[in-house]
């Protein structure tokens, strides 16, 4: 894609690999580049300083951005720990990752409100997402309910209420499945074409033998969670990569230290805070005894009232290190490093359609297996026993509610019933919308085993009258989310027979009735006499319309009605 004159969102343009990012963005001259940090102060510097390198860009060519991505808007100026301790604010985190995924959710996220109000057409992500997610330290949350538990046991008060919604607000998977279906939503709405992730292998590239933790087991199991966030956030970026409407989807993975942003000396601060020296003169050691305190109320050491001060590298988002460190760390046979320059060049060169080599998505849909030659050869040889299988049996295999999702077994079995009554398409469209509802509830009440199949999978049926359901002990949809009984409502009635009910009633037998038409009309409009290999859904591929398959019929809706094709293959 050419840059110049496209808006371009880059997430984290404050941090190392960001600014990076953004000054060779420039000299490519977008429109503009929004520039984001987690706080304003950063936002705002990195314009400042982007302007003082860039004078010739319009007025408007940097926009600073602040917030945290991974909060609803409301809260996106807070800080994480300020939320949790907020019983009010805890609920409407927790709330944000585990409600479905509604439009009220999207719309109240902060990615969703900075992508609708800039609409990018790059959008390059320089957040540290492992970091951010996996330092949250769920192992410790766990700990603390296990702690609130034990102190239940033994009858002691306990927070444990609080710790458990911590513990919710904290864990991994819900974070990460939110982060990425909100950026695609998003990203979907705002019609960006490409999104570019810097990710993070979680160790600079070295194994489970790292030596550097923070005073964790070796291997930290914190250090290991980034690593398994990492690797998760890459595969679900696979999945968006093989997503018809999402943008271009790509990664570039830096498996060594990042450095360096800036060499100096002065103040040495760890986390935005100055670490201020203290004395413990020898005469005022503590005497070990018993046990040992982590922290004491009695101070036997004496500040000096005066901060660390040393030589520093600044490697951005990873902090300050000293000399020491960061030669110990870049030597051969350890992290090594690499510049933030160095993937700042890959990231542009991906976006204009180079080939770099390093693009992570890329190389997986190189490296996996995909559907093979011969088990497209033996297809049929399958099908065709399992349908010789039924006919000595009596009987026919639709759906056992195994491979999910409940639709697919509700639209299988209406499909069949549909068979069962008129046998093809034609005599399908051919009907009255009313005749067929009759027509199929009469099947279910005549035919007690198939009734009782479809049942007893956890696929209810709704009879015409939209009022009556035949169960059976279990049902799929609505789907149990801690409460054993929910309000009907016409809207919840409607999206649960869309979702997992066979659907008798008259509006439905229309639905069906255009699905025919539609696939029908597609065959009609193949050029009389054309054999070639341009169109695959022919007449042959429908056994010339003699029958009705609930098999490809729904592969069918799944593909083209629900836009749920692969891809890549």
């Amino acid at each position: 894609m050419d840059i110049k004159n496209k808006t371009v969102l880059v997430l984290g343009g404050w941090g190392l690999v960001g600014s990076a990012v953004v000054r060779l963005l420039a000299i490519e001259k977008p429109k503009r580049i929004i520039v984001t940090s987690l706080l304003e102060r950063e936002a705002k510097e990195a314009v400042t300083l982007l302007k003082k390198e860039f004078p010739k860009a319009g007025r408007k060519s940097f926009i600073p951005w602040w917030g945290n991505i991974f909060m609803r808007h409301e809260l996106k100026d807070k800080p994480r720990d300020e939320v949790l301790k907020n019983e009010s604010l805890r609920h409407k985190l927790i709330d944000d990752l585990l409600d479905e995924l509604s439009p009220d959710v999207i719309e109240r996220s902060t990615v969703f409100r900075l992508l609708k109000k800039y609409k990018p057409h790059i959008v390059i992500d320089c957040v540290n997402s492992a970091t951010a997610i996996a330092y949250q330290d769920l192992f410790q949350a766990s700990r603390e309910v296990r702690k609130a538990i034990k102190q239940a046991k033994s009858g002691k008060q306990t927070n444990f209420f609080e710790a458990a919604e911590r513990l919710l607000a904290t864990q991994y998977v819900p974070q990460l499945i939110r982060h990425v279906q909100l950026l695609y939503r998003s990203m979907q709405l705002a019609r960006t074409r490409i999104y570019v992730k810097i990710g993070t292998s979680g160790t600079g590239g070295m194994g489970l033998n790292i030596p550097y933790t923070h005073s964790e087991e070796r291997p930290s199991s914190v250090l290991l969670s980034k690593s398994a966030v990492a690797g998760a956030h890459t595969l679900l970026l696979f999945l968006m990569g093989r997503t018809p409407d999402a943008p271009i989807t790509k990664e570039i993975k830096p498996a060594a230290a990042i450095a360096w942003k800036r060499i100096g000396y002065g103040e040495i601060k760890k986390r935005g805070k100055v670490i201020n020296l203290y004395d413990c003169p020898p005469e005022r050691g503590m005497k070990l005894k018993g046990t040992l305190k982590l922290t004491v109320d009695s101070i036997p050491f004496e500040p000096l009232h005066e901060p660390l001060r040393s030589v520093f590298i600044d490697t951005g988002e990873n902090g300050i290190f000293s000399r020491g460190e960061f030669e110990a760390i870049s030597t051969p046979g350890q992290m090594e490093f690499v510049t933030p320059e160095e993937i700042a060049e890959n990231v542009i060169f991906e976006i204009k359609g180079g080939n770099t080599g390093h693009d992570v998505i890329n190389a997986l849909d190189f490296a996996i297996l995909n559907p093979t030659y011969r088990a497209g050869f033996l297809h049929d040889s399958a099908i065709g026993e399992m349908k010789r299988l039924e006919e000595i049996h009596h009987t026919r295999s639709v759906a056992f509610e195994i491979l999910g999702p409940p639709r697919l077994s509700k639209l299988l079995y209406e499909a069949h019933l549909l068979e069962l009554a008129y046998g093809t398409m034609e005599a399908v469209r051919a009907a009255g919308s009313r005749e067929m509802s009759a027509a199929l509830e009469q099947l279910a009440r005549d035919h007690r085993d198939l009734r009782a199949q479809i049942i007893s999978i956890g696929i209810p049926i709704l009879l015409p009258d939209g009022k009556t359901l035949l169960r059976g002990k279990e049902i799929k949809i609505p789907p149990y989310r801690g409460d054993n009984e929910i309000t009907i409502t016409s809207k919840s009635l409607d999206a649960w027979a869309h979702d997992g009910w066979i659907d008798l009633r008259v509006p439905n037998m229309d639905l069906w009735k255009r699905r025919f038409d539609t696939i029908l009309s597609s065959v009609e409009q193949i050029p009389q006499g054309d054999s070639s290999s341009r169109f695959q859904r022919t007449r042959q591929y429908w056994n010339d319309f003699g029958q009705i398959e609930p098999g490809k019929l729904v592969g069918w809706i799944f593909s083209e009605e629900e836009k749920g094709k692969r891809m890549k293959a």
